[in-house]
């Protein structure tokens, strides 16, 4: 298995792989990334604080981890930072989520409709 070097130590690209995941794994920076997304260019914090309608220490937070893991990056321009995908690739990654959960969901509903169609289980 290779390993990869982040940070100066050597660690398998499944543990940094899961470090990633562990990253947008709060549904306010899968917000976050779904707004720089659908963006597409660098987008003040000031407007991600107006659609996100999270708290400013909050989205700091939350926008320092992301930046951590290298899943965006800003830039500041006057007063003003600015934040953009890190890589074009993670839009891809939040529709394939998105692709996924819609079937799992759909396949879900689908066994729904088939239990709920069953005949009443009565006691015996």
């Amino acid at each position: 298995m290779p390993n990869s070097t982040v940070g100066g130590a050597e660690r398998p690209l499944y543990e940094i792989k899961a470090n990633l995941f562990k990253a947008l794994a709060h549904p306010a920076r899968i917000r976050v990334l779904e707004v720089l997304s659908a963006n597409g260019d660098p987008t003040a914090v000031s407007e991600l604080l107006t659609i996100t309608e999270l708290e400013p220490t909050l989205l700091s937070q939350h926008l320092a981890v992301l930046k951590r893991h290298h899943v965006v990056r800003s830039e500041r321009i006057g007063n003003a930072v600015f934040y953009e995908l890190a890589h074009p690739k993670i839009s891809e990654l939040l529709v394939i989520a998105r692709t996924f959960l819609i079937d799992t969901l759909g396949a879900q509903r689908d066994q729904l409709e088939v239990i709920a169609s069953l005949p009443p289980v009565t006691k015996a």
